[in-house]
């Protein structure tokens, strides 16, 4: 690896990312040093200039640990305006793929809001715009986002509303928990189908990706096909701090 061009630079980015690894408990100055290669009295000045803005922060037991304006900055970075440039490049790569036609989307209330989307060359018989809402109970990216939720019964009802059942929905998202991937079929449209991953930070889901086609693309082998896309491409294409659901079933 190259020399930094600004040593303070370097060692300052090195104690954010070394307070990152100590998580919420922090380390005492001197593990902090060893981890990081420097001696303590630099380290501490390293600190002091962190902590004076925020980005680090000292414990009444006197540990350190990152500071709200670290974990604000991946806040930003991830910011709902942000996505659909960040995803794009995704979207992109699952469509042409697949030759599908793939959503990106996010909770707003009980619907979900289209953010980007990406069309196939071939036709897909489906109308779909950025900025669409529609039901979060009826559509898998809804699902999807629904599924990481811990969602008790009256908050399940709420999101159920008129669209679907209660049933219906606590069966869809068990489903969508067990295998990771959340489904409808011709609730929306007919002939149409969907399949969605929530992408999530922390655990907690910030959006969804869905592959829409055709019901006879998205049954037996063919959706196996496109579930196995899901899981392969998105990976290794989203920032570093998002992530979707391990394969189960």
């Amino acid at each position: 690896m190259d020399a930094s061009p600004l040593g303070s630079v370097d060692k300052a980015l090195l104690a954010l990312d070394t307070l990152a690894g100590f998580g919420a408990a922090g380390a005492p100055l001197a593990v902090l040093a060893q981890a990081v290669g420097v001696s303590k009295p630099t380290l501490h000045r390293t600190l002091s200039a962190l902590r004076h803005r925020g980005y680090a922060e000292q414990t009444p037991g006197g540990t350190y640990r990152l500071g709200p304006a670290a974990v604000a900055l991946g806040s930003t970075y991830l910011a709902e305006e942000n996505l659909p440039a960040l995803l794009h490049p995704a979207l992109t790569a699952l469509s042409e793929k697949t030759e599908e036609l793939v959503h990106l989307g996010v909770l707003a209330g009980r619907e979900v809001v289209y953010l980007d989307k990406v069309e196939p060359q071939r036709a897909v018989r489906v109308w779909s715009a950025v900025g669409r809402r529609r039901a979060a109970a009826t559509t898998a990216l809804g699902r999807a986002l629904l599924s990481v939720q811990d969602l008790d019964e009256a908050a399940l009802a709420r999101f159920a509303g008129t669209d679907t059942s209660t049933r219906q929905l606590r069966g869809a998202l068990d489903g969508a928990r067990a295998s990771g991937i959340a489904d409808e079929t011709e609730e929306n449209e007919a002939g149409i189908a969907c399949i969605a991953v929530p992408l999530l930070r922390a655990g907690r889901a910030v959006a969804a990706v869905s592959i829409t086609a055709p019901v006879e693309r998205l049954t037996g082998d063919a959706r196996d096909e496109r579930v196995a896309a899901l899981r392969e491409i998105l990976p290794s294409l989203l920032p570093a701090a998002l992530t979707v659901p391990p394969a189960t079933t």
